[in-house]
């Protein structure tokens, strides 16, 4: 899909870390500048397409994605979310395969003009004049159904008269037909104060804010009293007037209509690295996002790191927000700057859109390290069991041995070989017990542990770092029977991991260790033990059916084992053969050995 591409590795492996989920993703050329940006439904199936010359897309599209050096994705909730942020995010970069694409395609703000007696009207071209704009709105509709409502509730002028106190008051002004129709109060003729109009713009910011408390109040008991007046027109009329506010307060995290200017950041962190997500709002608009990662050093405290990357994002973007919403307190204090810890509402869902920022660049940083540099990812992986079950040196090479003893038939076990944390089949094998007469699992167990071992020094090949018997105290003390009559005791660090509760045990400990259930180690060990156990079952089911066969249909004269394979295929079991008509035997085999095989299913039955 990728061949060909001048960063064909890279780009592969960040393909394979991207999520199914809404959000915008960002395009990277080789000198770090964006050059694309875009949204999705599936930032998984999009960003992929670009790379693959069969999903159909340009010659100018491919030649486009060839330049593209680095990728990074945005995650959000919704399409809504991520139409907004994609629109956010071109203006604020203009990329430069973005020009063509989008530049006839802005969304629309409300304006509250900053003069006397201010305006109230809609534009696609904010300028920086003192007004206040809300905005971007995904929706014209919206926005004009919420202009009407305010006109309704609010009566205002619409024309751009300049209503300067010496205008008015010399009777140049003529009140025009929105007076006569009762939509504005004609403050060009002082029949509205600028007091009184203010007022009213003061509740106007209320409604754009979302503060719609007093108003839905207010308008369901209208709504109410016109209802029992019967008068149901007038009803439904406020009735749409409630649900036009109640879609308003519905409003996305990437967007919030208070018209918030601040700086989110939040923090993930583990034992060894942290991750300070940053959100830069504008407006209530989100046109900023970026991660940092921290490797630490002495176990430093989330406070400390989050302070550090406050201080870290504020000097990089040189960000004046008088704003800073974070989860807790850093203990930090700027000035001029207030400090929030939101418990609800907008801002928290701002925090929690930055904390999942943060989570998600966090596992992509820790998926793109084991694709793209696998050994990496195992010698930390090694470097934690060693750690954990205090070895001396990395568990490059791990056995674990399993006994299979179902209901004290065909006593067999099975041994498993790991390298560098991954299976290796071919070095696999089976034991048939030999010197153990019924079911018996630690006598079992020291036997082939001894068997194991005694071989390999006979061989002069290289010895396990790491034994894990399948079993508890009781295994592992017969395992190290073995290993003491070899004279490998202490030389190879040995365990035992009991199933019920996942308990290690160690030779020299009484009391188990218990590892976090979402351990590395912990979920290796059980991975290793769960494979000796599939190939231990796998070898006892084929010899108990092997043996099955062997005793009863190999022992009937002119049947052989290849012919009493083919009816267990077909019937499934000796039993289930015996309940077959002669009929479906003999479309097996044959007449000839089918009559062979009734005979013998009627003597048996008699």
């Amino acid at each position: 899909m990728l061949e060909g591409h001048p960063f064909e590795e890279k780009i592969s492996a960040l393909l394979k870390t991207i999520p199914d989920s809404p959000g915008v993703y960002q395009f990277f050329d080789e000198k770090g500048e964006i050059i694309y940006i875009g949204k999705a439904r599936n930032l998984k199936k999009r960003v992929s397409s670009y790379f693959n010359k069969d999903s159909g897309v340009s010659a100018k599209v491919w030649v486009m994605a060839r330049k593209v050096a680095d990728i990074r994705v945005i995650v959000v909730k919704t399409e809504m979310d991520a139409l907004l942020l994609e629109n956010n995010l071109i203006k604020e970069h203009q990329p430069r395969y973005n020009i063509n694409l989008k530049d006839d395609k802005t969304y629309p703000w409300l304006c509250i003009k900053n003069e006397p007696f201010p305006r109230i009207f809609t534009t696609r071209n904010p300028v920086k004049d003192g007004s206040r704009f809300y905005g971007p709105y995904a929706s014209g509709r919206v926005l004009k159904n919420l202009l009407d409502l305010i006109r309704q509730l609010f009566p205002r002028r619409t024309c751009n008269l300049s209503l300067t106190p010496k205008n008015i008051s010399s009777g140049k002004f003529k009140p025009c037909l929105e007076y006569h129709i009762g939509n504005c109060k004609a403050p060009c003729i002082g029949l509205q104060s600028e007091e009184d109009y203010n007022a009213n713009i003061a509740a106007i910011r209320e409604i754009i804010r979302g503060n719609l408390g007093g108003l839905t109040s207010r308008l369901r008991r209208e709504m109410m009293e016109h209802a029992e007046r019967l008068e149901f027109e007038e009803a439904q009329k406020i009735k749409e007037k409630l649900e036009l506010l109640q879609a308003y307060q519905s409003k996305s995290p990437v967007f919030s209509n208070t018209g918030l200017q601040a700086d989110v950041f939040s923090i993930v962190s583990d034992e060894k690295e942290a991750y300070i997500n940053f959100l830069k709002v504008s407006e209530g608009a989100v046109v900023q996002s970026h991660t940092l990662q921290i490797r630490k050093k002495l176990g430093e405290a989330d406070e400390e790191l989050l302070s550090y990357g406050i201080l870290e994002f504020r000097l990089r973007f040189e960000s004046e927000s008088p704003e800073i919403i974070v989860p807790f307190d850093p203990g930090i204090e700027l000035e001029g700057v207030t400090l929030t810890v939101p418990q609800k509402g907008d801002k928290k869902q701002l925090l929690e859109l930055s904390q999942s920022n943060a989570e998600y660049f966090r596992q992509e940083k820790q998926r793109q390290a084991e694709l793209v540099d696998p050994e990496r990812h195992t010698r930390r992986l090694l470097k934690q069991v060693m750690k954990d079950l205090r070895m001396p040196v990395l568990p490059e090479h791990i056995e674990c041995f399993d006994n299979s003893n179902l209901q004290g038939t065909n006593p067999v076990a099975a041994m498993v070989v790991f390298r560098n944390g991954k299976p290796s089949k071919s070095e696999y094998r089976h034991f048939n017990i030999k010197n153990v007469e019924g079911p018996n699992d630690f006598a079992s167990m020291e036997e082939i542990v001894y068997r194991r071992y005694r071989r390999m020094l006979e061989e002069g090949k290289d010895l396990p770092q790491l034994i894990v018997i399948d079993g508890g105290k009781g295994q592992l003390s017969s395992a190290l029977v073995s290993l003491e009559k070899l004279g490998l005791r202490g030389k190879i660090t040995i365990i035992g991991i009991a199933k019920k509760l996942e308990e290690i045990y160690f030779p020299e400990d009484s009391l188990p260790l218990y590892l976090d259930k979402k351990s590395e180690t912990l979920r290796l060990i059980q991975h290793i033990r769960d494979e000796a156990h599939r190939f231990g079952i796998t070898h006892h089911r084929k010899k108990r059916q092997k043996n099955l066969i062997k005793t009863e249909l190999t022992e009937i004269p002119g049947i052989g084992k290849n012919t009493a394979e083919k009816l267990l295929k077909e019937f499934g079991s000796v039993k289930k053969l015996k309940e077959a008509s002669s009929e479906d035997i003999e479309k097996v085999i044959g007449k000839s050995k089918g009559r062979l095989i009734i005979e013998w299913i009627q003597a048996n039955q008699s």
